[in-house]
């Protein structure tokens, strides 16, 4: 298909080149836009259905109020107090008179963000012991939902059946938090054959009938299965139903697919957006230039580009680090400093993520200095990432300098400038490996043993996978070598 959907116009990115290539001081937080978003539910009064709308769209964010702003000065003391140590227990019990079950939720939603899902069921089960609680589907359905982004998925189910036996009826809503609770577990087949049994009971239920939020969830799982004749299925079902598809929609589906590598699909239901009188959000336009671009279709991406500049919508952070990451990967350094140049001539000052777009791309590029004086000025700045350290541990060991890399690690976890997590190692790991350095990797294992980081199986899958996958390319280099040599005795 064409591009006409979009009406892009032919002519490609044009950039004006600069002298000088400046790096400014980044701001405090990134932007990061992205695709279906789950319900939100509400603490309700009684063990009704949560509300939710059909439709899902922008909406303006209200100015908070002083009683919202309380009650998040209330969460973060409850908060700092669980951090000190002190028995969960008896700190909400110290807060008793003025925890309320809005208060609850916010304590689940900071409690999921940091790993502390058994902490959440602490603070339900106190919950349930107060005068106040009265069993409510919006409960459930929050609970249900972080359990599942943790992977918890039997203690989802667990929590599907405790609000049954509390005399609460399942909603659409908890039903959708129970679908995406199964799409996060690891066997992907059996959790999809799963979600698709939840979505035809919800259908014979009338108070569970599938809303557009249940048909975004699935879609996009299905489009990220690469099941493209199951996505055919759900938005044919979707056209009969009485529900009306929403530009989250077809966004998660386009990402999902572009994602994948497949240009041909994401473009037929960028059609399909088209036919329903959808116009293409900033959503649309960065994910469609992050899918030509990983493709590296850099004509398509450009005339998005053009596009996106001459419509309603600006272009965000996440718009330009997709480009410069791209550029980077195709080698093509020159483009992705003129993307870079035209961010900061646009008046967008870089984030974390874009310096650390910019140290891969030189990475990619072989320009390994450049990357190090990037990494230099982050050094020099506040804000400070463990994915900043490991962009810059990733360049040195793409381009073959593992010894670079293991004396950036050692200076780091000494001076503690940056923040060393698991995934430091893992890199590390994978890369010590695959360059068989069997004194950096004992010394690896030394440090991750004293910062009591415990490595799953999941990370010695990975290692094991660099370890065959370096042996491979060593076996096809030897038999490409003696290819070569009896070429030449041949040609002597």
């Amino acid at each position: 298909m064409t591009l006409t959907s979009l009406t892009f116009p032919s002519n490609s990115l044009h950039l004006s080149p600069t002298s000088k290539f400046v790096i400014f001081s980044s701001p405090n937080h990134a932007l990061t836009p992205h695709a279906c978003p789950l319900p939100r539910t509400r603490p309700v009064s009684m063990c009704v259905p949560t509300r939710h709308r059909n439709n899902l769209g922008p909406k303006k964010t209200p100015k908070k109020n002083s009683s919202s702003s309380e009650a998040e000065e209330l969460v973060r003391s409850v908060l700092r107090n669980f951090r000190e140590k002190k028995p969960l227990v008896t700190t909400l019990d110290k807060y008793a008179k003025f925890l309320r079950t809005e208060h609850c939720f916010m304590l689940f939603e900071e409690l999921g963000k940091n790993d502390k899902w058994l902490q959440c069921l602490e603070v339900f089960r106190w919950m349930q012991k107060q005068r106040w609680y009265i069993a409510d589907n919006g409960v459930y359905s929050k609970l249900i939902s972080v359990m599942g982004k943790k992977g918890q998925t039997r203690m989802a189910m667990w929590l599907f059946s405790e609000m049954r036996n509390s005399g609460c009826r399942p909603d659409t809503s908890v039903y959708n938090a129970l679908i995406t609770a199964h799409l996060h577990s690891r066997d992907k087949s059996k959790a999809l054959a799963k979600a698709l049994g939840y979505f035809d009971k919800m259908k014979g239920m009338e108070r569970c009938k599938p809303s557009v939020v249940t048909y975004n969830i699935l879609l996009r799982a299905f489009a990220q299965a690469k099941n493209v004749d199951q996505v055919n299925v759900l938005f044919k079902d979707l056209n009969e139903s009485i529900v009306t598809p929403d530009i989250y929609t077809f966004n998660g589906v386009m990402d999902a697919y572009g994602k994948n590598g497949m240009i041909r699909e994401m473009e037929s239901v960028l059609s399909i957006m088209k036919s329903n009188q959808l116009k293409p959000d900033i959503i649309t336009f960065n994910l469609l230039i992050d899918s030509y671009g990983r493709k590296q279709e850099f004509e398509k991406m450009e005339q998005v580009f053009k596009s996106l500049l001459r419509s309603k919508h600006k272009p965000t952070l996440p718009t330009f680090n997709s480009m410069i990451t791209n550029y980077g990967k195709a080698r093509l350094r020159e483009k992705a400093e003129l993307a870079f140049q035209k961010m900061i001539d646009m008046g967008y000052k870089p984030n974390f993520i874009t310096y650390e777009c910019l140290i891969t791309m030189y990475g990619y590029c072989d320009y390994v200095s450049r990357a190090r004086e990037i990494f230099q000025q982050v050094v020099e700045s506040e804000e400070k990432k463990v994915s900043t350290l490991n962009a810059m541990l990733d360049v040195y060991c793409m381009n073959g300098l593992p010894m670079e890399a293991d004396m950036l690690f050692e200076s780091a976890h000494t001076s503690r400038l940056f923040p060393i997590d698991s995934s430091t190692y893992k890199l590390l790991y994978k890369a010590y490996t695959k360059a068989d350095m069997k004194e950096p990797l004992q010394k690896l294992l030394t440090c991750m043993d004293r910062d009591g980081i415990i490595p799953n199986k999941r990370f010695f899958l990975d290692a094991l996978g660099a370890i065959g996958s370096s042996r491979e390319n060593q076996k096809s280099n030897r038999k490409t070598d003696g290819s070569s040599r009896q070429t030449d005795h041949a040609k002597a």
